[in-house]
C-alpha cells in the first residue's frame, strides 16, 4: 500500500465563456476527480443574484471538499470559529426544529478521553471487518489529538414533541444535523480549514462522557484545522479501499433499476 502524504491540489478550470466573454459553465468532479465542464446557460431574470463566478466558486468548493485525517496543531480563530458555526447553523432542518447542538472540546484531558472512546472502536471495527482487518489498521480514520478544534455535533433531547414532517419519518432529525454537518464542511473548506468527520465511537458512552441530558445522541466527532495539504482525492480512494461511483448508476427514472453494483459495497476495485 502506498504511503499517504497529503499534497496540495487546486481545482482549475479550462476557459469557456459565451459570445459576450462571459463564462457560464459548472465545475462538476468527474469519477476520476479531474473537474468537467458542463454547459450552463447564463443566469438570467430576477432570481439571478448569483454570478456565474459565485456559482463556480460554490461547484468548486463541493470538489474540493475532502475529509481530512492529517492536521496541524494551531488553533483557529475564534471569529473563524463562530463563521464555521453560523453557517451550521443556517442549514435546513426537518419542520425548522433545529435539532443540532454543538459541544467545542477545549479541555485536553477530555479530548484524550474522546480519543480513547475512538481507539476502542477503531479495534472493534477492525475485527468485525474480518479479512480487511489488517487494510483497515494500516489506514489514519481520525486526527482527535492533532486537530486544532474538535467539536461534537449532536441531537437535542425532546426530539419526540416535533411531529412535522417526523411522524413517518422520525430519523429526519439526523437528516438535519447532517446537513448542518456538510454546512460547516463546505464553509470550512472555503476558509481553506480540514474536517475530518469521525463516527468511530459508541453514543452513549460518549453522551455520558460529555454529560448530555438523557434524550440526546451526538451523532459526530469533527476535527477541524489547518492542514499541511488538502488530499487530491478522498483519502480512501487514494489507498483503494473503496471508489467513487459513477453517477449513471445511482440515478434512474420514474422506477427503482439499481444496476449489479451497489454504492455502499466497500471495494478494492482501482
Amino acid at each position: 500500500m502506498k504511503s499517504l502524504t497529503p499534497k496540495a491540489v487546486s481545482v482549475k478550470f479550462a476557459p469557456s465563456q459565451d459570445r459576450n466573454g462571459a463564462d457560464h459553465t459548472a465545475a462538476i468532479p468527474c469519477n476520476d476527480w479531474r473537474p468537467c465542464r458542463v454547459p450552463r446557460k447564463p443566469p438570467v431574470g430576477p432570481m439571478s443574484e448569483f454570478t456565474a463566478k459565485d456559482i463556480d466558486a460554490l461547484y468548486r468548493v463541493m470538489a474540493a471538499r475532502r475529509d481530512m485525517r492529517h492536521f496541524l496543531p494551531d488553533p483557529l480563530d475564534e471569529a473563524l470559529v463562530t463563521r464555521l458555526l453560523q453557517a451550521a447553523h443556517l442549514a435546513p432542518s426537518v419542520g425548522f426544529m433545529q435539532p443540532w447542538r454543538f459541544i467545542r472540546v477545549r479541555d485536553r484531558a477530555m479530548r484524550e478521553r474522546v480519543h480513547a472512546l475512538v481507539e476502542t472502536e477503531r479495534l472493534a471495527t477492525a475485527r468485525a471487518l474480518q479479512e480487511r482487518e489488517d487494510e483497515f489498521m494500516r489506514l489514519k480514520v481520525e486526527g482527535v489529538r492533532e486537530c486544532g478544534e474538535l467539536l461534537v455535533a449532536a441531537l437535542m433531547p425532546g426530539r419526540e414533541r416535533f411531529v412535522f414532517g417526523r411522524r413517518t419519518m422520525p430519523e429526519m432529525d439526523l437528516a438535519s444535523v447532517a446537513c448542518a454537518i456538510q454546512n460547516l464542511w463546505l464553509a470550512a473548506r472555503a476558509e481553506g480549514i480540514g474536517m475530518g468527520w469521525v463516527s468511530l465511537f459508541d453514543p452513549e458512552t460518549l453522551r455520558v462522557l460529555l454529560r448530555m441530558p438523557e434524550g440526546s445522541r451526538p451523532v459526530a466527532v469533527l476535527c477541524l484545522g489547518r492542514v499541511p495539504a488538502f488530499y487530491p482525492r478522498p483519502m480512501l480512494e487514494e489507498q483503494h479501499w473503496a471508489r467513487r461511483c459513477d453517477l449513471n448508476e445511482l440515478v434512474m427514472t420514474d422506477y427503482w433499476t439499481e444496476s449489479s453494483r451497489s454504492p455502499t459495497r466497500e471495494s478494492t476495485d482501482t
